[in-house]
């Protein structure tokens, strides 16, 4: 007896992807020296920690509301990719909530996007292309669920993560710095430089 044919559901074909260049990948950890220390041996260079607080992060919000939130957030680049890993220490995150989903084990939980899109974009063309990333994202199902705007020495990178879990398995972040963007000055690194080789 021949089985019925199902109507498979139709699948959008897309123009071309709307995404950007992939250029991080974030491990969330609940403890980041210890995940740093296993990096590090794996040969990854020297990371740059960073305090994410309401106090370094304006406009924080978290499922559509303001919501303070504190992260502490280490960041070393390897061959054009940047490795990030998350620490979360307070409020409610995206962060926080995959360590809770995965039993306190944490691991890859977002890949992140630039905003160059293609042509080298910066300053209000590369941010422009974020406000139309954050509709292409919105107009396909996936709503923004946390975001804010970091503040570095001068100038500001501002992020947002998209709801993209449930469909794929790990988060989607795009993310767009000011063209004055300097890192702040209170930045520790990891492993000290008394102690690389």
């Amino acid at each position: 007896m021949t089985q019925p044919q199902v109507p498979q559901a139709s699948v959008p074909v897309l123009a071309g992807p709307f995404l950007g260049k992939p250029v991080e990948i974030c491990i969330v950890t609940a403890n980041l020296r210890s995940t740093l220390r296993g990096l590090v041996q794996l040969g990854l260079p020297p990371f740059k920690i960073f305090h994410f607080t309401p106090t370094t992060v304006s406009h924080q919000t978290f499922r559509g509301k303001p919501s303070p939130f504190s992260l502490d957030v280490a960041f070393a680049e390897q061959g054009g990719m940047v490795w990030e890993v998350m620490q979360p220490v307070a409020g409610e995150t995206l962060m926080g909530e995959f360590l809770t989903q995965t039993g306190g084990r944490g691991g890859i939980q977002h890949v992140a996007f630039d905003c160059a899109g293609g042509k080298g974009l910066v300053g209000e063309g590369a941010r422009e292309e974020a406000r139309r990333r954050r509709g292409e994202f919105e107009g396909r199902g996936f709503p923004l669920v946390q975001s804010g705007i970091w503040h570095g020495k001068k100038g500001t990178c501002e992020f947002m993560f998209f709801d993209t879990m449930g469909a794929i398995g790990t988060c989607f972040e795009t993310y767009v710095f000011s063209e004055d963007w300097e890192e702040p000055e209170d930045v520790e690194i990891y492993p000290p430089p008394s102690e690389q080789e």
